[in-house]
């Protein structure tokens, strides 16, 4: 008899999607395709879904999940 699967979720991640939404920064737009080019906090770029909180704009701050803008997020104080 073999050992039963490892729990899907842990108490703070789940291991099948890691469970992590990245604030990020909205540089550019291709609304056609309805992606925007967005930054994070330490510069890496994405390609990013953004069907979800349209309308987006440039400049606008959302949270980010496995290439799909989920939330959008308040504008940053002092930016």
């Amino acid at each position: 008899m073999s050992d039963p699967p490892p729990e899907a979720c842990a108490a703070d991640h789940c291991i099948t999607c890691n469970d992590d939404g990245v604030p990020m920064t909205v540089l550019r737009l291709d609304a056609g395709a309805g992606l925007a080019e967005c930054t994070d906090a330490e510069g890496g770029r994405s390609a990013v879904e953004t069907a979800l909180v349209d309308p987006v704009c440039e400049g606008d701050r959302i949270l980010v999940h496995a290439g799909v803008a989920i939330a959008s997020l308040p504008a940053e104080v002092g930016a």
